[in-house]
């Protein structure tokens, strides 16, 4: 699953039960610690207040991913990290269900994004490594695009310029050393999947 993956892993609503062994407040609400195996066949352990998940948790999907972390009002906000079926991970903050904030991404190919995030995508200062080749990526992203001030590191070749969706966009800028042009595309891809 690529890092947009987690739409598709939605968690079962606070008006699906299931069953659920734990603590309650006098309204009888879900209130502390307690287990919930949830219609859907997602399990939930850790605490609640007022009868939603709020506090540390761990939530298991039935398809196998699953969220380490911490919870409010029933969204994962705060520190966290959400392994999804195929093995890649992310590890960081969360913000109203969505990672936002300064995180790290683990993909299936070993490629690894390590800095901010806004809504889902790597948004603001990251660096991006792939794996295959050890090249990476310092700089400036928007909307899950590579695009601003960066500095691209391959080995012994170094490019330090402007991007724009992905691409130099700046070729007058001189190269610290050059990059053979065959190494660029391959440089533009992130994730092995979609950014």
């Amino acid at each position: 699953m690529s890092d947009l993956g987690s739409e598709e892993l939605e968690e079962e609503g606070e008006n699906d039960l299931g069953e659920y062994e734990g603590d309650r407040n006098e309204a009888g609400e879900r209130h502390g610690y307690g287990k919930a195996r949830l219609p859907n066949g997602d399990t939930y352990e850790g605490s609640y207040e007022h009868g939603k998940r709020h506090g540390q948790g761990i939530y298991k999907f039935k398809n196998g991913a699953r969220y380490i972390g911490e919870y409010v009002k029933n969204k994962k906000h705060g520190q966290g990290t959400f392994i999804y079926p195929d093995g890649s991970r992310y590890e960081g903050e969360w913000a109203n269900d969505q990672r936002h904030g300064h995180g790290m991404y683990f993909y299936v190919n070993n490629d690894t994004y390590t800095g901010e995030w806004l809504a889902h995508q790597r948004h603001g200062q990251g660096t991006y490594v792939y794996a295959e080749t050890g090249s990476k990526y310092v700089g400036t992203w928007a909307n899950g695009q590579q695009e601003g001030a960066a500095e691209l590191i391959h080995l012994n070749h170094r490019y330090q310029g402007k991007f724009l969706n992905k691409n130099v966009s700046r070729p007058e800028v001189e190269f610290a050393s050059a990059i053979p042009a065959a190494l660029l595309p391959g440089l533009r891809h992130c994730g092995g999947g979609k950014p």
